[in-house]
């Protein structure tokens, strides 16, 4: 069953367990997408700060983007934790010969990649919404301001969240150049 297809509390006991997975990328990508929900809520009602068509335009404009980005959000969640077993399943790979050696250093430096390339899309799909909430701020339901500041907040999260993943992972990959790569990529990305 996907991570996100739990209820509340089954995911919450699933966060608290002792098992690594869902851990810290997950939750950053869960804040990403229920700050992803809060701003649609906000894009989508009926009034806006002034109810002028453009800015309903603007809105709606937004929102298209915004449950884009909810929707990888969610996908991520489930990511994050396959791509961090992945790295365990690599660390538990026979190494009792040489080519064994050589197969399982190959398979963790792989995974260890792919788990550091889950965050930066979370990390980036956050940026996303951070810059999306500026037009949801500016337009939307003057009402709704604290859903956005939550929005805002929980996206900020979720965006550091990941960089603190990206940030352990990089130090398990050998390839110089393969981890300057994915440090410029954060580095573009972070607050």
């Amino acid at each position: 069953m996907s991570l996100t297809d739990r209820t509340v509390t089954s995911l919450l006991d699933a966060f608290s367990s002792a098992d690594p997975t869902p851990g810290g990328g997950s939750a950053s990508a869960l804040a990403g997408a229920v700050a992803a929900s809060l701003l649609s809520m906000v894009a989508s009602m009926p009034k806006s700060k002034t109810n002028a068509v453009a800015e309903r335009e603007a809105l709606d404009e937004a929102n298209t983007e915004i449950v884009k980005l909810r929707s990888t959000l969610i996908e991520l969640v489930d990511r994050d934790a396959d791509a961090y077993d992945l790295v365990v399943a690599a660390f538990r790979k026979p190494k009792g010969t040489d080519e064994e050696k050589a197969a399982r250093k190959a398979a963790i430096q792989d995974a260890t990649r792919v788990a550091t390339e889950v965050p930066l899309e979370t990390m980036s799909a956050c940026a996303g919404l951070l810059s999306l909430a500026k037009t949801v701020g500016a337009h939307g339901n003057s009402n709704a301001a604290s859903d956005v500041a939550v929005a805002v907040e929980l996206a900020r999260a979720g965006l550091k969240g990941a960089r603190y993943n990206v940030d352990i992972n990089l130090g398990g990959i050998s390839d110089a150049a393969v981890a300057a790569s994915l440090r410029q990529r954060a580095d573009a990305l972070n607050l």
